[in-house]
């Protein structure tokens, strides 16, 4: 009895084994590299935040990143950076128009400004890709009265590991970064950290 045997691949067949040779394992490269690059990005992301945030946990004063970034004044001429407020005590709230935790924490930085007024120090808002007519109307509606910067690529608040609003960093006279608050402010936490920090020498 003859053994059966099988038809011949023809070229398209043979056409199509190649293809699945070649285009298969760069498929695979492509999706490996994609993945590699997604990761690379997340722990860039992450790496001024956390090590911001991990200094504070073991009680170090990290210095403020690019202190020397001088951002345009909303509704103002002029432009101004945290360096430029050294020797002041300073709120840093990074805010956006369309942010609803914002608006809640409103007049808690509020409130701040007119004690910190007092004492030689400023809330300073930052905005987070936002338009310069939003965030002027935010402004007037939340009755707000301290300085606000514009920062409509976010490249500041990247580089304080910000991917989100809102933020809250506390600056100390020397121009460290003394507290963060990387969600609302709620509560007393804001008000006892200046308490503290305004009973320490200058």
């Amino acid at each position: 009895m003859t053994a059966p045997t099988h038809a011949p691949r023809t070229g398209p067949v043979l056409l199509l084994d190649a293809m699945r040779r070649v285009v298969l394992p760069a498929v695979v490269v492509c999706v490996a590299a994609a993945l590699i690059a997604l990761l690379a990005f997340g722990i860039a992301g992450q790496g001024t935040n956390g090590s911001i945030d991990s200094a504070l946990e073991r009680g170090l004063r990290p210095t403020v990143p690019d202190a020397r970034l001088a951002l345009p004044r909303l509704g103002a001429p002029g432009s101004e950076s945290i360096a430029d407020l050294r020797g002041k005590l300073v709120v840093v709230n990074v805010f956006a128009s369309w942010c609803d935790p914002c608006k809640a924490e409103a007049p808690i930085l509020e409130h701040a400004q007119h004690q910190l007024a007092r004492h030689d120090g400023t809330v300073l808002g930052v905005t987070y890709l936002d338009t310069s007519d939003a965030s002027e109307q935010f402004v007037r509606q939340e009755h707000i009265t301290y300085p606000v910067l514009r920062d409509i690529d976010a490249n500041w608040p990247q580089a304080l590991g910000i991917d989100g609003v809102p933020e809250t960093f506390v600056i100390d006279r020397q121009g460290r970064i003394a507290a963060v608050r990387r969600y609302q402010l709620s509560g007393s936490w804001l008000q006892q950290t200046l308490s503290r920090l305004l009973d320490q020498p200058a």
